[in-house]
């Protein structure tokens, strides 16, 4: 009786996991299957949107990464959010481990006053930054667009590895610099290896930021070799009252590829840098 509960709970629990999985992978298939169905059928209300009433056909996809800049906005992407990353993992690596360390409440209150300027909306900043950016000379730039990114990708990524280090012992570091190191040494030599999974997770949302933002990539740039892929699928591939949905719907779904690689690529690390995070906060 107690074996049948216990099937009977488990059975309850995967069901519920498939039920939310199908649900969240649904506007996926929807996308991938849009992506090579014919105008006629995309078109047609009574068709089926959930499969292929006519023959599927290359032409959208080809349309899409061959007669369009979205290959260059890809990499213009990719080149932003790299540099963002770097820029992002300097400045928060020593900030969040210094507040971390800092003694009584002044470390904590400090941080969450940084992390509250994540939560100033860009609506509001994009005005003062389009000055800062002409006054540099960057406008129409993808360096705009490396100067601008870290202004929300440092608070939130700061606030993530503070409460990852808060979760590391002192006891560690202490250790090490009785041995003779001193607390840069102790730093590099203990803390930094241990914070690999949270340093993975600051990556990870580093990056997924950085390739979904849209006000700041709208604004600073015009060109559309120039554009982020954010701004220039539905910039581009909407076309005065023309929508290309399948190219619209492949451009969202390729982009997506990406981060989805990245997230599953180091999801064991991923987990450990939020389990961390929820023990040192």
């Amino acid at each position: 009786m107690w074996r049948m509960k216990r099937l009977g709970a488990r059975g309850s629990l995967y069901a519920v996991a498939l039920g939310f999985t199908l649900f969240s992978a649904l506007p996926f298939y929807v996308m991938l299957i849009s992506m090579f169905k014919r105008n006629a059928d995309i078109t047609d209300a009574g068709s089926n949107p959930f499969w292929f009433n006519a023959q599927p056909t290359l032409d959208h996809l080809s349309f899409l990464l061959g007669e369009t800049q979205y290959v260059t906005w890809f990499l213009n992407t990719a080149f932003v959010g790299v540099l963002v990353v770097a820029i992002t993992l300097i400045l928060v690596v020593p900030a969040a481990y210094a507040l971390a360390r800092m003694t009584g409440r002044w470390g904590e209150n400090l941080g969450i006053g940084i992390f509250l300027t994540y939560l100033v909306p860009p609506t509001l900043l994009f005005i003062p930054f389009s000055k800062v950016i002409a006054a540099l000379g960057l406008q129409n730039s993808l360096w705009a667009l490396v100067l601008i990114y870290p202004s929300f990708t440092v608070p939130f990524c700061m606030w993530l590895l503070m409460g990852f280090f808060k979760g590391i012992p002192r006891d560690i570091e202490e250790q090490a610099m009785i041995d003779g190191h001193s607390r840069f040494g102790a730093f590099v030599r203990t803390v930094l290896p241990l914070s690999v999974p949270g340093i993975l997770t600051v990556v990870v949302f580093a990056f997924s930021l950085t390739f979904h933002e849209f006000i700041y990539a709208l604004v600073f740039v015009q060109d559309s070799a120039q554009k982020m892929i954010s701004v220039g699928v539905p910039t581009e591939l909407i076309r005065g009252d023309v929508y290309q949905w399948q190219a619209l719907l492949g451009g969202a779904l390729l982009a997506g590829i990406p981060i989805a690689v990245l997230y599953n690529l180091f999801i064991d690390r991923f987990v450990a840098g939020l389990v961390g995070l929820a023990k040192g906060s």
